[in-house]
């Protein structure tokens, strides 16, 4: 193309003998679609809670476009149908999630979907295909190395949620509450070009109830995975991302989609590790943790 193709004289107006140029419809934009992407064996995420104003949809819409996969695990708690329930709210972030979710359904990646108690309507529906998505009540992946992981989103674990529902119900809105805080520190960091950080994780790690919670929990669910003659157990629904070794069993968890934003993946040689996608920055460094190395991760009582 010359220069003067971009000259002002380009876009001086013809002289009316001239015949009009018929005008073309602009063409859709793919350029998010054509960042630059990530290539794993295996996605797992969880703990999305869309229709929640607490939702980082925009930095989940963002990974699921740059990270591919052949395989994507739904670890529960993706729809938060309590919340919908009392009120709806929804976002242009949020359809595109679910947009994403299905690009990756058309383009051949097996997703798998593990209702949790926040999507517990989807349980009933557990054995069938829903626009191109398994919906399975727990599953076993394995894993490239030959691992076998038992993959479920754990609630079935918590006393709270098991014995006394309706305190689940109470906790889920007194954390609504809290969030809105949160979320007030993120727009005022993004503004700031920082990156994502949630006040809200940092202070409920200090609590010393909750970590011996979320330390019970990890172990019950290693020990109920043992017999099942596993080498490994993945689960959500604790919002606490951790790779750990607990007696003969991998304890696996991906964390959450809203405070800590990460995943776990898998390599093509069977490697896990756990990322961190928070970044506010288009060129993204995310943090990584391999196997069983300590990591330190949002905590979300639910």
């Amino acid at each position: 193309m010359t220069e003067t193709a971009w000259s002002p004289n380009a876009y001086v107006r013809p002289p009316r003998a001239a015949p009009q140029r018929r005008r073309r419809p602009p063409a859709p934009s793919h350029t998010h679609h054509h960042a630059p992407q990530h290539r794993h064996r295996t996605i797992f995420i969880s703990d999305v809670h869309l229709g929640t104003r607490g939702c980082k949809a925009e930095l989940l819409a963002d990974f699921l476009a740059r990270n591919s996969c052949d395989t994507l695990y739904l670890v529960g708690d993706i729809v938060d149908g309590w919340q919908l329930r009392r009120r709806w709210y929804w976002t242009e972030a949020q359809t595109r999630v679910v947009g994403e979710i299905l690009r990756k359904v058309d383009e051949g990646v097996r997703v798998v979907y593990v209702p949790g108690n926040h999507d517990e309507f989807l349980r009933d529906y557990c054995g069938r295909s829903i626009a191109g998505i398994e919906v399975v009540r727990e599953t076993i992946h394995e894993t490239a190395d030959g691992r076998r992981l038992l993959v479920l989103h754990g609630d079935q674990f918590d006393g709270v949620i098991g014995y006394a529902k309706w305190l689940a119900h109470v906790g889920d809105r007194a954390y609504g509450a809290a969030l809105a805080l949160n979320d007030r520190l993120h727009v005022l960091r993004r503004s700031l070009g920082l990156p994502y950080w949630s006040l809200s994780a940092y202070l409920k790690r200090k609590v010393k109830n909750a970590v011996e919670y979320v330390s019970r929990f990890e172990e019950v669910v290693a020990r109920a995975a043992a017999p099942k003659g596993v080498d490994g157990v993945l689960c959500g629904h604790i919002h606490q991302a951790e790779i750990r070794r607990i007696g003969s069993i991998l304890y696996l968890n991906d964390g959450d989609w809203v405070e800590s934003c990460t995943a776990l993946v898998e390599d093509a040689r069977g490697h896990l590790e756990i990322l961190r996608w928070a970044s506010s920055s288009p060129a993204r460094d995310h943090a990584r943790t391999r196997d069983d190395a300590p990591q330190e991760a949002a905590l979300i009582p639910i």
